[in-house]
């Protein structure tokens, strides 16, 4: 459907290109905000203008920021010898939510997927190689994989342990299995088997 403006028609054009967004849904935000006070869609705009300029990667561990070093880089209290390997920033961003990790990161910016055209060489292994071969600083002891559990992520872990464990005294990965709050009958083979094979002493 195409509306008498072209100025909403734009708008719900452009939302709609955003990842899970959809036509219907674009159109609905760009109603909200066309109903927004003016200060308020001209500091929206004027946030997502500057995005590009202020955010960039950690020139350590890839991780988005707007000062390099990035602060998790910086800080002296986390644990400079365990860094935990992830695929994305949002996978940072969930962890430390955990409140429970307290090493540094290293974000690879995708998996491994030959069918996509994704091969070592798109992701940040070179950078993680120099940075546990680095003679400054303390050395890295323990490398976390942290990987999402699917195919991709799988073949990365695997790629990343063999290539990894003559640098480090420890290769680890994070446990999966069943989830908290949800039942054993709902929960498929290789879950459960997971869940088995990362049992832990109670």
């Amino acid at each position: 459907m195409l509306y008498t403006s072209p100025a909403l028609e734009s708008v719900i054009e452009r939302l709609s290109r955003l990842p899970t967004i959809g036509r219907k849904t674009a159109q609905r935000l760009a109603l909200y905000l066309l109903k927004q006070p003016c200060e308020e869609v001209s500091a929206l705009a004027e946030a997502i203008g500057t995005l590009q300029q202020r955010v960039r990667t950690c020139s350590i561990c890839s991780n988005i920021t707007e000062e390099d070093p990035c602060p998790i880089c910086r800080d002296p209290r986390r644990d400079q010898s365990v860094i935990c390997v992830v695929e994305e920033p949002n996978d940072v961003l969930v962890i430390e939510r955990t409140n429970e990790f307290k090493g540094l990161y290293h974000v690879l910016g995708g998996s491994l997927s030959p069918l996509e055209g994704v091969g070592p060489e798109e992701l940040k292994i070179r950078e993680l190689l120099a940075r546990l071969r680095a003679e400054d600083g303390e050395p890295v002891r323990e490398i976390i994989l942290a990987m999402d559990p699917n195919v991709e992520g799988e073949a990365t872990t695997l790629y990343l342990a063999k290539l990894v464990s003559p640098l480090v005294e420890r290769v680890t990965r994070i446990a999966r299995g069943i989830p908290i709050g949800s039942d054993l009958e709902y929960a498929d083979e290789a879950t459960l088997a997971r869940a088995l094979e990362g049992r832990t002493t109670v």
